[in-house]
């Protein structure tokens, strides 16, 4: 397909402040040269580091650990956090590869499960969402994924107007155009011509078009777009996730059969069984999930707020 050009350069960005956005990147693209297992050192070290400087985001996530794992012991749900920073700071260097890196040094990172899904979706030509979620691995899974089938990625413009023109210059060049996640026309327009669309509703978007649907057990603001999208496009939804790999193999891509019998006609019911499909799967690796988020903000009337 055509591609647009990234959005132009804006000399705003010389700014004083964009300098730390710009040390930031980078030490990401020095980082994007070294070997594999360098990185994944680095990036460790990183994440211990953003563990110490980051107080908010570590309560966040302890937080978030606190309400979601409630059978664990607090040494356990400690161990938890920490490990979760050091992938969290390991993501920063999977970021870097992804936009950086050649094929020829990623092809050998990926182990893809379940292709044969995708493209069974796609044989009925009415496109297909990609449902995943927010792991830490999610930006170099979906570069890996890219090696092996054409997707477009649906993004959320961040509050840092340098980082979005780095990113999406830098996805440009490997995957298919961007699609805003406000843009629902744009998503309908690429699942009527028939591809795969990359979607993660489970974060916290408030409380338009969201349901309370229990993740974890706890009533969490979930987003109707999966329900709609395919509603209005007939698309099958195919789960897709991946994870890092221990010892420095790599990574997994897992792609699952699309789901039967979704949507239903209940909103709420769709948005329970989203959530309980990331929750199985945050269960298989819940050190890569991204607990620095605050996924239950928004609380049912009468619910008192968890972060303060």
């Amino acid at each position: 397909m055509s591609r647009k050009p990234a959005r132009p350069f804006s000399f705003s960005f010389v700014c004083p402040r964009f300098w730390g956005t710009w040390l930031l990147l980078v030490f990401l693209r020095l980082g994007a040269t070294l070997p594999y297992r360098w990185q994944l050192g680095l990036g460790a070290s990183l994440g211990r580091a953003l563990y110490r400087v980051l107080p908010t985001r570590r309560k966040v996530a302890s937080v978030n650990l606190s309400l979601c794992l409630p059978d664990q012991t607090s040494g356990q749900r400690q161990a938890l956090l920490q490990a979760s920073f050091e992938s969290l700071g390991v993501a920063f260097l999977e970021v870097a590869m992804a936009w950086w890196a050649p094929d020829r040094r990623l092809r050998p990172l990926a182990e893809v499960e379940g292709l044969e899904h995708l493209q069974a979706a796609l044989a009925q030509g009415r496109g297909a969402i990609l449902l995943s979620a927010h792991f830490t691995t999610l930006e170099i899974g979906g570069r890996l994924l890219r090696l092996h089938h054409p997707f477009r990625p649906i993004y959320r413009p961040t509050k840092n107007p340098l980082w979005d023109w780095v990113m999406l210059r830098s996805r440009q060049r490997h995957v298919e155009l961007a699609i805003d996640r406000r843009d629902v026309r744009g998503i309908l327009r690429a699942l009527r011509a028939n591809e795969a669309v990359w979607y993660a509703p489970d974060q916290d978007y408030g409380r338009e078009h969201s349901v309370f649907a229990p993740f974890f057990g706890v009533p969490a603001a979930t987003i109707t777009a999966t329900s709609r999208l395919a509603a209005i496009s007939s698309a099958p939804v195919v789960p897709f996730f991946q994870h890092r790999l221990a010892e420095g193999r790599g990574y997994r891509l897992r792609i699952e059969p699309a789901l039967t019998g979704f949507p239903s006609q209940d909103p709420i019911a769709d948005a329970e069984r989203i959530n309980r499909l990331v929750e199985a799967r945050v269960r298989e690796h819940p050190e890569q999930y991204l607990w620095s988020h605050r996924r239950f903000k928004t609380r049912p009337a009468g619910l008192k707020g968890v972060y303060a």
